[in-house]
């Protein structure tokens, strides 16, 4: 419906003139006389469905490019480091995060909190299987080293071809080119 699209694109212009930093700060920001929140909340009767502003962010980035999935389901906006990018690479970058869904530009982006817990579930893995204590540490550390290929988007296998990462393939396209943001959203019905 093009009112709710409408809807929406005011709250987009509403967090972009004010500079929106947080979910809060946009809920609270006036919307015609009244909240962001109140707006979201009153359209309950208007549609007679419940409606809610339940995520927001927002990142800087020399470009940024977004891609929605065929379906309206699924989209992504990535950050460049670069005025100028190809828009072919971006796009395939964007499609890239919709299919593979990483959770960190590259692995010091993941905290190390999370980088413990999964060596801890590789070793309990390891030594289920019955592999010698003193070899955990070493196979373990193997395993994290497959799974930062998996979930950073720098790391994973380049989509269309299996053959080099993501980070490969912004190389090839412009040897100074990297992502400095990205978010993926997913609409679950």
């Amino acid at each position: 419906n093009d009112k709710f699209v409408a809807f929406a694109d005011s709250i987009l212009n509403i967090a972009l003139a004010n500079k929106a930093d947080s979910l809060e700060t946009l809920k609270g920001l006036d919307f015609d006389g009244r909240t962001v929140e109140a707006q979201v909340t009153e359209q309950l009767g208007v549609i007679g469905e419940k409606l809610e502003l339940s995520y927001y962010n927002c990142f800087t980035a020399e470009t940024a490019i977004g891609y929605i999935h065929p379906g309206n389901k699924l989209a992504t906006l990535v950050g460049f480091n670069k005025a100028v990018v190809d828009v072919n690479v971006a796009k395939d970058i964007a499609m890239q995060i919709a299919a593979m869904a990483p959770i960190a530009i590259d692995k010091d982006a993941i905290s190390q909190e999370v980088v413990e817990k999964e060596l801890e579930i590789a070793k309990e893995k390891f030594r289920q299987e019955g592999k010698p204590e003193a070899m955990l540490e070493k196979i373990a550390q193997g395993s994290l080293n497959k799974w930062y290929k998996e979930i950073t988007l720098l790391n994973q296998t380049y989509v269309k071809d299996g053959k080099i990462s993501i980070k490969d393939f912004l190389k090839q396209n412009d040897s100074e080119l990297t992502v400095t943001a990205f978010d993926r959203y997913s609409l679950n019905a």
